[in-house]
């Protein structure tokens, strides 16, 4: 998942260190996220292997949104935009997340231990970030 940023926030330094642990965090999800796949497809078949993947993905496309979103403004002249574009990445978060369960239950044969399993591991993954990042 490529997120682009424009020039102006990209150059900002102080959301630097935030952006680069959200990217990090993010990337290891979809690791983790293929990995369980992996491993669901070979001990339980293809069927299990699919509900992991999207259960994975269903919860990292809302975490990058939110990460673009929570990082993109920094600085004391900032302060209310950040706290405005942290609470919208929350919202837009929790709207993205939804939408896509309900797609997901709509289109897609979920079977719920892989799907759940997954998604609850990636959902936790950011508790670990400072035991797996140095920071």
């Amino acid at each position: 998942m490529l997120i682009i940023l424009n020039n102006k926030n990209r150059k900002n330094t102080l959301t630097k260190p935030g952006r680069k642990i959200a990217y990090q965090q993010i990337a290891f999800s979809i690791v983790v996220v293929l990995v369980c796949a992996l491993i669901t497809y070979f001990c339980w078949g293809l069927a299990y292997a699919k509900s992991a993947l999207a259960g994975g993905v269903i919860a990292i496309i809302p975490n990058g949104i939110f990460a673009y979103k929570a990082f993109k403004y920094a600085g004391a002249k900032s302060s209310k935009l950040v706290v405005n574009s942290f609470f919208s990445g929350v919202k837009l978060k929790m709207l993205v997340t939804a939408i896509l369960l309900v797609f997901a239950f709509k289109l897609i044969v979920i079977l719920p231990v892989a799907f759940f399993g997954t998604f609850c591991l990636v959902m936790s993954l950011p508790l670990l970030a400072p035991f797996l990042f140095k920071l």
